[in-house]
């Protein structure tokens, strides 16, 4: 007798491949006006106890309820608190794999507040998380490094279920069918995949599953794949992997067929692309 099919993993084949690492930097009341400036990486704040205001690029949120503030790339902040009270905190600076090339940020609005509460099963983690980060017991920055993780997975998890995304890879994997083609675009990205077989993949027809993926994702499967490859290929030249074990990692049968899709996406070679890095 047969189970039913597992679900798609729909992180999985992205968390694999594009690595993000938390590093607490803050815990404690935060207390007057503290500004946070560009520093390359994004960040994750955790408010265990308000009132906190918060502002960036001209936009102002006032902050009551024990909350998560979220910025996937670097954006300068600002958080004000009462002066002798404070607002007590935790907060980890966040190093994407890949960049500002990361599929995952590439995704991800700029800034998303949401109360902790909204988090399904996160309640017990964030306990843990603030009780560890507001001790000073052994092993303490690298347990709540790791739970900071935890809770960003819980995060992207959110957001793929609740639609609060609503174009590129992150709104794709949100949508059931969709999910399962890009889940397996990730998961091997050097199969010679086409519109047929992705549309099969995904359980839809041809023509719909490409008016479905350029409307969701905001373009074509060919480009989405084209350009996913090429992230995967900046990612292993940084790491200074030789250009034709690159070429067929990502799908392309030669250095030189990779050149030339590198070129067509980023409008220089690969050679000139690392330079320029």
């Amino acid at each position: 007798m047969h189970g039913s099919a597992a679900p798609v993993d729909r992180l999985q084949g992205l968390l694999q491949r594009f690595s993000v690492s938390a590093r607490m930097f803050h815990s404690g009341p935060l207390c007057g006006i503290n500004d946070f400036d560009d520093n390359g990486l994004g960040q994750l704040h955790l408010v265990r106890r308000g009132p906190l205001t918060v502002r960036h690029a001209g936009e102002e949120h006032l902050v009551q309820e024990p909350s998560l503030l979220f910025y996937p790339r670097p954006l300068p902040h600002r958080f004000i608190t009462d002066a002798s009270t404070g607002a007590d905190m935790a907060c980890a600076n966040l190093d994407f794999g890949g960049g500002a090339a990361n599929p995952i940020t590439r995704a991800l609005p700029a800034f998303v507040l949401l109360p902790l509460s909204v988090l399904p099963g996160a309640l017990p983690l964030l306990d843990l998380l603030f009780d560890e980060a507001f001790a000073q017991r052994c092993g303490r920055q690298v347990l709540v490094d790791r739970l900071f993780d935890a809770v960003l997975v819980l995060l992207l998890r959110h957001l793929l279920d609740s639609g609060l995304v609503q174009s590129g890879p992150l709104a794709g994997l949100g949508h059931p069918q969709l999910a399962k083609a890009l889940a397996a675009m990730h998961e091997a990205p050097a199969s010679p995949w086409t519109l047929e077989s992705l549309a099969a993949v995904a359980g839809m027809s041809r023509s719909r599953f490409a008016e479905v993926f350029a409307d969701r994702v905001g373009m074509p499967p060919s480009a989405y794949l084209a350009s996913y490859r090429i992230t995967l290929a900046q990612d292993a030249l940084r790491r200074g992997d030789k250009l034709d074990r690159i070429a067929q990692q990502v799908g392309y049968g030669s250095a030189a067929a990779l050149s030339r899709a590198f070129a067509s996406v980023c409008g220089v070679s690969p050679r000139q692309w690392l330079k320029s890095t």
